[in-house]
C-alpha cells in the first residue's frame, strides 16, 4: 500500500511514519485509523520508551488531511462529526495521552493535520527548510474545536488566531520563536537528532519520564495537589531503578535502568 502508517519497534524505539509521498504524506481515514491502531500498539508494549513520529521521505511531515476525501467522509453533519471526533480525535489523543516520552521529526511540509499530530508530542524537531501552518480560510472550512484547542494549550490564542486568520504559512525559525517547535537544525539533521534525542530519552529511566509527563499533565489543570498525590510524587523510592541509579551514582557507573 502506498498510503498507510508504518510501525518500527526495536531495542526501545517506535517510529511511526506517516506514508502517503504521493501526496506529501497527507493523513486521510484510514491513515488516521492507522495511527490510533500504532498508538494502542505501542500503549501496550512495555518496553518502549520513547516514540518518534516522522513522515515518509524528506519532502514532508504531512501536508494536512487529504482534501481530495473530504467530498465523501465529510460530506453531511454526522459524517464530519465522525470523521473529527472518532477518527481524528482518537488519532491525536492517542499521541497525547502516551505515557512515553514522544518526539515529532519534521522535514518539509507541516501544515493542518500534520501540525496537529506534531503539537501533540512532547518535543518536536524540524528542519531549517521546514513550513508550518493551516491555511484552511482558503479552503473554506474551519478547524474543528477539538483539535483547536491542542494547538491553543501549546502555543496560545495569539499565535493560533494569527495562522488561522492570516493562512500564513511559517518557517521553521519563525515557528520556533512562536513556540511551536523544541528546537531547528539543518535539514539533514533532523532525523539523526531525532534519533539521539530518543537515545538521551531511552537512557533515562523509563518509569521517571512516564511520572515526569503525568506530572507536567497534572500541574497544568491548576488544582492544587491533594495530600495522597504529594505523597505519590515519592513513589520511585521504591523501585529497583531509583536503587540502580544512587548505586551507579557512587560506583561512578553508568546505571542500566529495567524499568522496575
Amino acid at each position: 500500500m502506498n498510503t498507510r502508517i508504518d510501525l518500527d519497534i526495536a531495542d526501545g524505539l517506535a517510529t511511526v511514519t506517516l506514508h502517503n509521498p504521493a501526496k506529501l504524506n497527507a493523513v486521510n481515514a484510514a491513515m488516521w485509523r492507522g495511527l490510533s491502531a500504532a498508538m494502542a500498539r505501542i500503549t501496550a508494549d512495555d518496553a518502549v520508551r520513547c516514540v518518534i513520529v516522522r513522515g515518509a521521505g524528506d519532502e514532508a511531515f504531512a501536508a494536512g488531511g487529504d482534501i481530495e476525501e473530504f467530498r465523501s467522509v465529510r460530506a453531511t453533519v454526522d459524517a464530519a462529526l465522525h470523521y473529527h471526533e472518532d477518527l481524528v480525535a482518537s488519532a491525536l489523543n492517542a499521541i497525547r495521552d502516551c505515557a512515553v516520552p514522544t518526539v515529532a521529526a519534521i522535514r518539509g511540509a507541516c501544515v493542518g493535520g500534520g501540525l496537529e499530530i506534531a503539537g501533540c508530542c512532547d518535543i518536536r524537531i524540524a528542519g531549517e527548510s521546514a513550513r508550518f501552518g493551516a491555511p484552511i480560510n482558503r479552503l473554506g472550512f474551519s478547524m474543528y474545536p477539538g483539535e483547536m484547542a491542542g494547538l491553543l494549550a501549546l502555543v496560545g490564542p495569539a499565535v493560533v488566531l494569527e495562522i488561522l486568520l492570516e493562512g500564513r504559512i511559517l518557517s521553521a525559525r519563525e515557528a520556533l520563536a512562536k513556540g511551536l517547535l523544541t528546537r531547528v537544525v539543518d535539514d539533514e539533521q533532523v532525523f539523526a537528532e531525532a534519533a539521539a534525542c530518543a537515545a538521551r530519552i531511552c537512557a533515562g529511566a523509563p518509569l521517571v519520564a512516564r511520572w515526569h509527563k503525568q506530572w507536567v499533565r497534572r500541574l497544568m489543570n491548576g488544582t492544587p495537589l491533594s495530600a495522597e498525590e504529594r505523597r505519590r510524587a515519592f513513589d520511585f523510592l521504591t523501585t529497583e531503578d531509583y536503587r540502580e541509579g544512587l548505586a551507579a551514582f557512587s560506583e561512578k557507573r553508568t546505571p542500566v535502568f529495567r524499568g522496575r
